[in-house]
């Protein structure tokens, strides 16, 4: 629940983001939603190694209740914006915390459920989540659009990080298994050498880079196709993110399934397939409604592609 209302808050935080990129800078906000992307992954790579080094001599509950309230006091100061360059320092603490909330949270399901098989579940059941995020939050921003301004979006962000704090705070959470402490400098480099070190890793890096180049076109490129494009409101802007979030979620529900007769090779590769295709068959889209389609179809790759990961780094090492 932490996790759904969190990304619920997330979710709405990506579509006024795209509206208020669109309203300051027009033609050109792709181009700036695709630099807040760029500064996000800076922020995941260069923070989350330092945060988990840090984080992991700490209480978990404290740590994600902690990261929780700085989102939620980011989150609170984007309607204020003006100037793009505001958005990027916003975006950059935002996600710096994020960096730091996810590995902690990922890190924390297979000490939750030893068993592969249901942890398997888990996976899908996280990835529904991010995919009900998908679903709900444009659906929830339409109907929010239809009655007040974007501004108000970041106000449901906000909501949505306390909630996940609250949420954090009601539960009861395992203890971290403690690995032996070689120092916070030593840590940092210990997960990108074992990461480098293992073979099916590394093609995991190359496979996520695929995965990350279709995900960006969907959230870069959306309102500005939508909306200057083929001229159409808001409203169509959040059906659009939400039919990716449909496919998603319907490919999640079917994969633990999948998964059980196919092996995560297979299943992953076969879902990047689905990827390029569709990205590829993007030049031909003219209307409205083949775009629908089409993020749909991307939805279900990505979904496919992604949801077995966690599987391959837990196969990859011991959990602490």
């Amino acid at each position: 629940l932490a996790q759904v209302i969190a990304l619920i808050g997330t979710g709405l935080i990506t579509i006024a983001l795209a509206l208020q990129a669109y309203d300051i800078a027009k033609e050109q906000a792709a181009q700036v939603l695709g630099i807040a992307l760029a500064i996000k992954m800076i922020a995941y790579i260069s923070v989350a190694p330092i945060a988990s080094a840090f984080a992991e001599r700490l209480p978990r509950k404290k740590v994600l209740v902690g990261l929780d309230v700085i989102r939620a006091l980011t989150a609170l100061c984007l309607p204020f914006v003006t100037q793009i360059w505001q958005i990027y320092i916003l975006i950059f603490i935002l996600q710096s915390a994020s960096a730091a909330f996810t590995p902690t949270f990922q890190a924390m399901i297979p000490d939750v459920l030893p068993i592969e098989e249901e942890y398997t579940n888990a996976l899908s059941l996280s990835r529904l989540a991010y995919d009900l995020e998908n679903i709900i939050s444009p659906m929830l921003a339409g109907l929010l659009l239809t009655v007040m301004s974007y501004h108000n979006l970041f106000l449901g962000t906000v909501v949505g990080f306390i909630g996940s704090a609250l949420f954090v705070v009601s539960a009861k959470l395992p203890n971290a298994k403690m690995p032996e402490f070689i120092g916070v400098y030593n840590r940092i480099k210990q997960g990108a050498k074992i990461y480098f070190r293992t073979p099916r890793l590394k093609a995991l890096l190359a496979l996520n880079l695929a995965i990350a180049s279709a995900s960006a076109v969907v959230i870069v490129n959306t309102v500005v196709l939508v909306q200057t494009t083929f001229e159409l409101t808001e409203q169509a802007t959040t059906w659009a993110f939400g039919l990716f979030g449909l496919g998603s979620m319907l490919a999640a529900f079917a994969l633990p399934k999948i998964l059980d007769k196919l092996n995560d090779r297979t299943v992953m590769l076969s879902g990047t397939v689905v990827l390029v295709v569709g990205l590829f068959s993007g030049y031909f889209i003219s209307a409205y409604t083949g775009l629908l389609a089409l993020w749909f179809i991307l939805g279900i790759g990505y979904s496919v592609s992604q949801t077995p990961t966690g599987r391959l780094i837990r196969k990859s090492a011991p959990s602490e």
